[in-house]
């Protein structure tokens, strides 16, 4: 694809990132597109052909968004970005790098692959959660990974009630309740036991917080499903629905949650060679073929 508008997305005062970008930047130049940067970065990088812009105006105008950070960079970025029709790509300057694919080293050959159509793009679907009080919206946000409805306090115990399609599941004493998206089932979900699903999967898994039965487990439902929880009332106040651990809505005994499929997609680009299960081995340590 012929990417002209390319926008630039990363973490302030951060030497590998400042790094990068430059890299980046050179690359960009060197092909004569339109640079765009994230206003908070725009003042690390001297140069009048570099426009700065929110992120609602990248996603408005690039063609191609490079995000150069780690995965929660990218997950902050994607919930935005998403709206757009714009495609997205990572260069990991982060821990695990599920999502930022590119090596920092190999900057220059990997974006030759993806500005010579030499990719696979991927669309990942996203969370919609709403937040009801006695049937009105008080909040509402999105999220990439996961929505998790949780105490405020740690270790502290909450009863719930779960419905699919507005069918009783279960009720549950436990530490809540993650729901996972197959972009998420390899973050929080996966640390609390959840299964990996493969990211073309349409759906969803439901991943209890430490609860009080040991029959509780894990369960993966279509992702058109509408899932709501149900807080009890007998619940104290420090109740919270958080949103791939950046954005936190609160929540009161008796409240509503109500999570759905988002009709926004991201469109997520990888290079050529790009496989999800060398990812999983090299990210999670499986073993190699034996011979």
């Amino acid at each position: 694809m012929a990417y002209k508008t390319v926008g630039l997305i990363g973490k302030s005062a951060h030497e590998g990132t400042q790094i990068s970008l430059a890299a980046v930047i050179d690359y960009l130049r060197a092909r004569d597109c339109t640079v765009l940067i994230e206003e908070h970065i725009a003042e690390e990088f001297a140069g009048n052909d570099i426009i700065p812009c929110s992120l609602v105006d990248i996603g408005k105008q690039a063609d191609l968004a490079i995000v150069v950070g780690g995965d929660g960079k990218m997950i902050g970025a994607a919930r935005v970005l998403a709206r757009f029709n714009v495609d997205v790509v990572g260069v990991n300057r982060g821990n695990l790098g599920f999502l930022t694919d590119i090596n920092p080293d190999d900057i220059q050959q990997q974006l030759d692959l993806i500005f010579n159509g030499d990719s696979v793009t991927e669309q990942r679907f996203l969370l919609e959660v709403e937040v009801f009080r006695h049937e009105k919206l008080k909040s509402a946000s999105s999220a990439v990974n996961e929505v998790v409805l949780h105490h405020g306090k740690v270790a502290h115990m909450m009863e719930f009630e779960v419905y699919i399609d507005d069918q009783f599941v279960f009720s549950q004493r436990s530490d809540g309740l993650i729901i996972a998206t197959p972009t998420g089932s390899t973050a929080y979900s996966l640390s609390g036991g959840g299964p990996i699903l493969m990211p073309k999967l349409d759906a969803l898994t439901l991943v209890p917080m430490f609860p009080h039965t040991l029959s509780s487990r894990p369960i993966v439902v279509d992702a058109n499903s509408a899932v709501s929880m149900r807080v009890s009332k007998v619940n104290s106040s420090n109740l919270q629905v958080s949103c791939d651990s950046h954005i936190v809505l609160p929540v009161l005994p008796g409240d509503e949650i109500r999570v759905r499929k988002n009709p926004d997609r991201l469109s997520l680009v990888h290079p050529k060679g790009y496989n999800y299960f060398t990812v999983l081995r090299n990210k999670l340590g499986w073993g190699s073929k034996l011979y």
